[in-house]
């Protein structure tokens, strides 16, 4: 099948060409209703679907927002169309789209829009418009299907003349000859439970090993001076750009999870009132929920507020909350945990039309519940309520948690330093390996008294305070505003008074504190969410020449890969300073029984100063969209 490239039309592309990704649970409730992609031909009218097809399609009519509704395909585009040349050129003819979705090398697309207005205004100005030699055609679009209606449908087609036992089976999506539920759904959370570790950590150095091979391409194809450095490198190091340090294993294997999300649904038997995790995604067609009891990966005490939850919430009158309907109450426990046994409970309920006395009356009988009655043996120390209703945006984070009992934050030991948790503050999952990442990060800044260490998306200042001691000044920047608070008590805390946190977004901030340093010696960690960051941030970072050191910790290798890529590229008109290049790398497994593990790799600024001719600025071999 191939390769399927959609985005969200929001903030700025990198350096290179990018071909950007939604995540697949990143939906907006309430905003934009992504229904998982349907695989169908668009229907050439415009018109919507009737008949026994209008249920697959039933969700546009409902009374929420989905741009599915103003949805056209633009044919005829030019070969190799990468996601941000479209996304440019319709901005330069004054287009502006919500999603635009590629499909591998095809020469058409499918765009979004927030209002008719929008989409009339594009169709009109893109119809016929030349393009590269080529003539571009725009016609209406329908939206794609419901999976979970359309796998139905397609049941109750196959199941036609079955008898009714086998037609219910097939209903609940269930075979005769399934395996156990507790093995479907080890198989989908934690996909290596049955492979011995040592071997689990074979294969994710082996997918490392594939990561730095493809680097060193990347490398090649857009910085043709580093060409006989990278034919040392290749030769050395299997191919690599730059040695691989054997990985680093976890102290612990199971029941590490220091923080779950659980999803609240109707379990895979038909039960009611479920709290789990899904044994598929929405858009491959499944809801079902299957409780975590025998997941290898969750500490024994968050089961137990799990199942004290689930008893809870099945003595209320109030539904689980249904994506495909919208409808109901109960959407999800959060759970988070520390070693010293304190453990915080975020309870998701969205309040459709309940009055705030009777919301007001539910928290009360939470908090009783859980710190009073029958749910007090789980041991929970602090319980918070979050309203989940139509939210605007597709991050938890910006949630506002209301607190109902109990302490208001949770606490945790590392490295020999005292850190406070909010409810929404980034900290690593699995505490005692990220002790392990922490202290090779340490090992690789070479850091002195004379340092200065700038801590990008910083978290609760973990990585800044674990080298506060080692350097002259500490600078955390980060976006969740509870985490920054949670930073300025946690260097209270631990008597640090070297160091200090920026909140907003690393692209805003980042260049103006690089500006500010009058410091020779400045060292850059970088440990970004998962797409990785923003070309602002790396146009920066090349721009600072006495940034000699950085030290990129990547939860996602192949999501970053854009980033390795431009800290490295040629210099331009556009992309200043002299290019890093990467010296060590090594992977350190945070996360057990799956196919994910960090992977830390050391940049180092090429010193062109001891050559008689520098490397004249050269345009790259890819265009460089601006990072505006």
């Amino acid at each position: 099948m191939a390769e399927v490239v959609e985005g969200v039309v929001a903030g700025a592309p990198d350096l290179g060409e990018e071909k950007e990704a939604v995540p697949e649970e990143a939906v907006e409730e309430g905003a934009d209703v992504d229904r998982g992609d349907s695989g169908e031909e668009p229907q050439p009218d415009g018109k919507e679907p009737d008949g026994a097809e209008s249920s697959v399609y039933r969700y546009i009519k409902d009374d929420l927002f989905t741009s599915e509704i103003f949805k056209v395909e633009i044919q005829h585009l030019p070969k190799f169309t990468g996601f941000n040349d479209l996304k440019k050129f319709l901005a330069k003819h004054g287009v502006n789209p919500h999603k635009i979705k590629l499909f591998g090398r095809q020469t058409f697309a499918f765009v979004t829009f927030k209002s008719l207005e929008e989409r009339d205004k594009a169709m009109k100005a893109v119809h016929g418009m030349l393009w590269k030699g080529n003539v571009l055609s725009v016609r209406l679009a329908k939206p794609k299907a419901d999976p979970i209606q359309k796998k139905r449908k397609q049941q109750e087609e196959a199941g036609a003349g079955q008898p009714a036992s086998k037609r219910s089976a097939a209903s609940e999506g269930l075979e005769e000859d399934e395996e156990p539920l507790s093995k479907q759904l080890a198989d989908v959370v934690t996909p290596l439970w049955n492979v011995p570790y040592e071997e689990q950590l074979r294969r994710k150095e082996q997918e490392v090993e594939g990561v730095l091979q493809r680097l060193a391409k990347e490398i090649g194809n857009n910085n043709k001076a580093m060409l006989p450095w990278l034919f040392v490198q290749k030769e050395k190091y299997n191919r690599m750009c730059c040695p691989l340090e054997a990985i680093r294993p976890s102290p612990l294997q199971t029941e590490y999870r220091n923080k779950c999300e659980f999803l609240v649904g109707r379990g895979a038997k038909g039960e009611d009132k479920t709290v789990g995790f899904r044994l598929g995604k929405y858009k491959g067609g499944s809801c079902a929920v299957v409780e975590p009891s025998d997941t290898v990966h969750v500490p024994v005490h968050t089961k137990r507020v799990v199942k004290a939850f689930q008893e809870y919430i099945r003595t209320t009158p109030y539904t689980v909350y249904c994506p495909e309907t919208y409808e109901g109450h109960w959407k999800q426990l959060t759970v988070r945990t520390s070693r010293a046994g304190e453990i915080m409970a975020m309870v998701y309920f969205n309040p459709q039309k309940l009055q705030d006395p009777e919301l007001e009356k539910l928290k009360s009988s939470l908090g009783q519940y859980f710190f009073e009655g029958a749910g007090k043996e789980s041991k929970v120390t602090s319980l918070y309520f979050v309203r989940e209703g139509q939210r605007k945006s597709p991050n938890l984070e910006d949630l506002p948690s209301e607190h109902v009992a109990g302490e208001k934050w949770i606490h945790e030991e590392m490295l020999g330093l005292k850190f406070q948790i909010s409810p929404h503050s980034f900290f690593q999952v699995n505490t005692p390996a990220a002790e392990v990442l922490y202290s090779a990060v340490g090992e690789w800044a070479q850091l002195g008294q004379d340092s200065t260490v700038l801590d990008v998306c910083c978290g609760t200042g973990t990585i800044g305070m674990s080298l506060a001691k080692s350097v002259k000044k500490v600078i955390g920047i980060e976006l969740c505003q509870e985490a920054v608070e949670d930073a300025k008590v946690n260097a209270r805390i631990n008597g640090l008074s070297n160091i200090e946190f920026r909140c907003g977004k690393a692209e805003d901030i980042f260049p103006s504190v690089l500006n500010s340093i009058v410091s020779r010696n400045v060292t850059a960690i970088v440990d970004p969410p998962r797409a990785g960051l923003h070309s602002k941030v790396i146009l920066a970072i090349r721009r600072a020449e006495h940034l000699k050191r950085l030290v990129y910790v990547a939860c996602n290798a192949k999501a970053a890969m854009n980033n390795f890529t431009d800290l490295c590229r040629a210099p331009s008109n556009r992309v200043k300073g002299a290019p890093f290049r990467p010296v060590r790398a090594m992977a350190v497994d945070l996360f057990p029984q799956t196919m994910h593990c960090e992977l830390l790799i050391l940049f180092e600024r090429v010193d062109y100063s001891s050559s008689a001719d520098p490397p004249k600025p050269a345009e790259p071999s890819k265009p460089e969209p601006s990072a505006d």
